[in-house]
């Protein structure tokens, strides 16, 4: 339900995207951009399980070849991304709940600057976790509560979806 209400939301942007799955799990947020017509994603994971099942997934949906999965932390893989220059349109968050991993990666994009002119960032929380209405250049555009998940959409600057 979280899944499909999310992509409702962002539709328009998701074709022809450029898409960054951090704290990837199963990569299912990522694969679901792919699927909706995103031309590449790359997927962060730091635990080597996950990006073995994110990397079957893709061979199973025939996605691979769209795709980059990176078995390393967030922190690392957001400056990997810097220094390789790669920008994104969209930047997807799902970490584990009730440890404040939004708020650091938001600081981490604003010091490392991978997000595209008019990208978003989508983190998907515990609607008890706190996260910030603004982090450097991001402020919170939109909140979405489904039971305990939550959605916040960050954009850079005040602009709305």
């Amino acid at each position: 339900m979280v899944k499909e209400a999310l992509f409702s939301i962002i539709a328009p942007k998701v074709g022809g995207s450029h898409v960054l799955d951090l704290f990837a799990g199963s990569g299912s947020l990522g694969i679901e951009a792919l699927s909706r017509g995103a031309a590449s994603a790359v997927f962060i994971d730091r635990n080597p399980g996950c990006c073995s099942i994110i990397r079957e997934n893709l061979a199973h949906t025939k996605l691979s070849d769209m795709a980059e999965v990176y078995a390393m932390d967030y922190s690392d893989g957001i400056l990997k991304m810097h220094r390789e220059l790669r920008r994104f349109d969209i930047i997807i968050m799902d970490p584990p709940y009730r440890k404040n991993f939004i708020q650091e990666a938001l600081k981490l994009l604003t010091n490392n600057d991978i997000m595209k002119d008019d990208g978003i960032i989508i983190a998907e929380h515990s609607a008890s976790d706190e996260v910030p209405d603004a982090c450097g250049v991001f402020r919170a555009i939109d909140r979405r509560t489904y039971g305990d998940t939550m959605i916040t959409i960050y954009k850079d600057g005040k602009d709305s979806l």
